[in-house]
């Protein structure tokens, strides 16, 4: 969601500050902003509506020098898109940004009587009001009471007008990572606005206070005000990874750089063709003693977890329950001490995901997270990790996050097989054997897309679409639905082909765009004959099945054939080609591939 930005240091802050929140606009926003101290010691505000770059601009026409300053993307969830409702918020000697939100701000706007003084519609500007309120020229002190009164989640970091040169920040559940570098102290809401400066990072503790100088940067227990030392970590991956590198968009580089990931999530963990845990400290205990599993997570992450289980029931037969994590909590879900959670999150700081796996722990299961970034809340408050290989993912829009995701959970079926006697180990072998060809089946489709580019022809004209198929053709349309909706803005569905005659149909009518996915053997018949339906009334049909299969004259008005490789893992080429004509419907309609309207890469608020 929001992005957050913190210097102090030698450098010129306004620049910093800049370039970090620019570093972060992939994570979607409407507006930006910044404070700092100038040369006399005060505060000073530059707020704008839009992007960064109008912030940029509004910048370069202040002269003043500044070394301490925060910076803010805002993403609205209080209040409109207004400069009055972008941070920083200033309430007397209190300047503050937030990401996150206070649930109970309008009992504090009564309790403080603060009707008169708010100039925004905002909860955080509520909130550096209270902390105003009880500053005594004692950050540490004020912003415990601070803490003590607040109900929600936050990070925020602050500027007291008395103490130039200093940030401090605290944070519950939103995320903050922090460093000390040779360049000065940096702290930020994600690891990209770090690494310009250093690989080595902490991720801030919950309930304690940092407070940033330019010469260090220090933890505090929020109790006692004693000093901590938080755990370092490092950063695996360098500028470059950020970076397009040549490419007209990050999400087309990061289609590409698909089966790079695969590779760097699958082979370190396959030993002799076996898959291998136990660099993770996963034991296969974990495994072995579940009677069923519950997947949890949000958008693309919960269709990985829908493929699994397509994957995994048949193959292991227990139950395995995939749930929306906003919707977990609210179910009295079915588990137990011997349910196996599992929480798929790229951040790991979902805020839904990250609230469903604590009451699935309070409930007596057992979890195991599979997440893209080292040491976030959700990989840290797991019972067990499975880290992806991604990369950094700076698209909105999820391409790679996903193949590694589906990745991991592969992996977690071939072994749990293996370990409950499902599979011997030269039929786990073969299983994982064939699963390296989808390497290069994705390969071949990412050279393919010039190809996909002349299919949204007929589709950027439609308003509407619609995805076909059945059994795990279904859990992938469902993704490449998300996937075009969400940045082409053309409304997208998927439907389980066998629905069609259930209502569905009616939606069809001359011309209406179809993508049909056909790929699994034991049921292309039955899908074939729906997709026979739906062109018998006019769909413009755009089929996907695997090369080498006969398909009779007329059936489909495109026709877009993948690698045959095995039914279970059409998912990875067929994942390229719905992200490939989701990216040039978007491209073929002038949007912002990248960073499409009122979407954020990482929801850390619900």
């Amino acid at each position: 969601m929001c992005g957050i930005i913190g210097y102090t240091g030698p450098l010129e802050a306004k620049k910093l500050l800049i370039e970090g929140l620019s570093g972060l606009e992939y994570r979607g926003y409407d507006s930006a902003g910044i404070a700092y101290f100038n040369t006399k010691s005060q505060v000073c505000r530059i707020k704008q509506v839009g992007k960064v770059a109008a912030l940029k601009a509004a910048c370069a026409k202040e002269k003043d020098s500044s070394h301490c300053g925060i910076g803010h993307t805002r993403w609205a969830t209080h209040g409109g898109v207004t400069n009055e409702n972008a941070h920083p918020h200033q309430a007397g000697r209190v300047t503050l940004i937030h990401n996150g939100i206070i649930e109970n701000y309008h009992q504090l706007t009564e309790e403080y009587g603060l009707q008169d003084r708010l100039v925004s519609q905002t909860d955080s500007e509520v909130a550096a009001w209270v902390l105003d309120r009880f500053y005594d020229h004692d950050p540490f002190i004020a912003i415990r009471k601070l803490t003590e009164k607040l109900e929600g989640s936050y990070g925020f970091c602050i500027l007291f007008s008395d103490r130039p040169g200093e940030i401090y920040a605290i944070r519950n559940v939103s995320p903050l990572v922090a460093a000390y570098t040779h360049s000065g102290a940096v702290i930020a809401s994600d690891l990209t606005a770090l690494i310009p400066y250093t690989q080595s990072y902490f991720v801030v503790p919950e309930g304690e206070i940092v407070r940033l100088t330019p010469y260090k940067v220090q933890t505090y227990r929020l109790d006692n005000f004693d000093k901590t030392q938080p755990e370092m970590m490092t950063i695996n991956w360098n500028m470059d990874a950020a970076m397009k590198n040549g490419f007209p968009h990050f999400m087309l580089k990061e289609i590409h750089e698909q089966p790079e990931a695969l590779k760097n999530t699958l082979l370190p963990r396959l030993n002799r063709g076996l898959p291998d845990f136990t660099e993770d400290q996963i034991p296969d205990e974990l495994f072995k003693n579940c009677s069923q599993i519950h997947m949890i997570a949000c958008g693309t992450a919960m269709h990985a977890g829908m493929v699994a289980k397509a994957v995994m029931e048949p193959l292991l037969r227990i139950p395995v329950t995939v749930t929306i994590a906003s919707e977990f909590r609210y179910q009295q879900p079915l588990v137990d001490e011997h349910t196996l959670a599992i929480v798929i999150s790229q951040s790991g700081e979902t805020v839904d995901t990250l609230a469903a796996m604590n009451l699935a722990k309070e409930l007596g299961a057992k979890t195991l997270a599979i997440v893209n970034v080292k040491g976030s809340t959700i990989a840290r408050e797991s019972d067990y990790v499975l880290y992806t290989h991604a990369g950094p993912e700076i698209a909105v829009a999820s391409t790679k996050a996903y193949s590694v995701q589906l990745a991991a959970l592969y992996m977690i079926a071939g072994r749990m097989a293996l370990v409950r006697g499902k599979y011997s180990e030269e039929e786990t072998r073969s299983f994982f054997a064939e699963f390296l060809d989808v390497i290069p089946a994705m390969e071949s489709m990412i050279k393919r897309k010039e190809e996909m580019k002349a299919v949204v022809t007929h589709l950027i004209n439609s308003p509407d679409a619609f995805f076909i198929g059945r059994g795990q053709d279904y859990a992938f349309s469902l993704e490449g639905a998300l996937k075009l909706k969400e940045i082409s803005y053309i409304h997208a569905e998927a439907y389980a082909a066998g629905e069609l005659k259930h209502g569905t149909i009616a939606l069809i009518s001359e011309n209406v765009p179809v993508i049909a996915t056909v790929t699994q053997d034991h049921i292309f018949a039955k899908a074939i004959s729906n997709v026979r339906e739906v062109k018998a009334r006019g769909a413009f049909v755009i089929l996907i099945t695997k090369e080498g299969v006969d398909i009779e004259q007329g059936i489909a008005d495109i026709h877009i054939t993948i690698p045959a490789v095995g039914d279970i893992f059409t998912v990875f080429p067929i994942a390229v080609t719905l992200q490939l004509i989701a990216y040039y419907a978007s491209l073929g309609k002038n949007l912002d591939v990248d960073q499409p309207r009122n979407l954020a890469k990482s929801v850390t608020v619900e």
